[in-house]
């Protein structure tokens, strides 16, 4: 089941504008992992699959919860240091997520395949890991989304920015925000930005997670009434 959302345009303030692509979102696509999604966010697609939980090797294991392991492929050769450092974003934002203490002893592996890269790709690779983990029916403490924000030359804030606008800006941030208490739950930042501006960029993420959150709601909605 194929969900969309058209992208959307709101001005904030003089300095920022929370404009975000079209989204599309696909559930239960594949049939050896216990879960599995494919998120888009206009020309950047994720494919996420997850898997258990299941036994884990005596090395691994620890014994009040479940461990958890990240793997990001890119889409043409091997995992490098960038791939590693958003496995390390990805994966502190789903532990924080994930009532993993009702698995001990177990293991959990959330595998990501870059399918297309346009920009945003971070929290691209989030929302998929999310509605992945969703289709497994782990449980979870709250839903999260990723919100990338860039900022130009100029000091606007440009929201879900394209591999081109995140190449011409002099900062890239991207936040995981959790669906409850709209709190920041992870950060990854690149440039030179002042206080003011990072606090700004939260802002505006947290708006822009609004919007995601009830594209799950929907895309979840549409799902299970077909299925029911």
């Amino acid at each position: 089941m194929k969900s969309r959302l058209l992208g959307s345009t709101m001005e904030v303030d003089g300095q920022s504008t929370l404009s975000l692509r079209e989204f599309g979102c696909e559930q239960n696509l594949l049939s050896r992992p216990d879960g599995s999604a494919s998120f888009v966010q206009g020309d950047t697609s994720v494919l996420a699959g997850v898997y258990g939980p299941a036994e884990v090797k005596v090395s691994k294991e620890i014994y009040d919860r479940a461990t958890l392991e990240v793997v990001i492929q890119p889409k043409v050769g091997l995992a490098g240091v960038k791939e590693r450092a958003r496995e390390q974003c990805v994966r502190e934002t789903c532990e924080a997520a994930l009532l993993s203490t009702l698995h001990p002893r177990s293991s959990l592996s959330l595998v990501l395949q870059v399918v297309h890269d346009d920009g945003s790709l971070l929290s691209c690779s989030l929302n998929a890991a999310c509605m992945a983990l969703m289709d497994a029916g782990l449980p979870m403490g709250c839903l999260f989304c990723g919100v990338t924000c860039a900022i130009d030359p100029d000091g606007l804030i440009i929201t879900d920015p394209t591999a081109q606008q995140e190449k011409n800006s002099r900062a890239v941030m991207t936040f995981a925000i959790d669906s409850a208490q709209r709190r920041v739950m992870m950060s990854s930042t690149k440039g030179s930005f002042s206080v003011n501006e990072l606090q700004q960029c939260i802002a505006v993420s947290q708006r822009a997670s609004e919007k995601i959150f009830q594209f799950y709601r929907d895309s979840v909605r549409r799902r299970y009434s077909k299925t029911l």
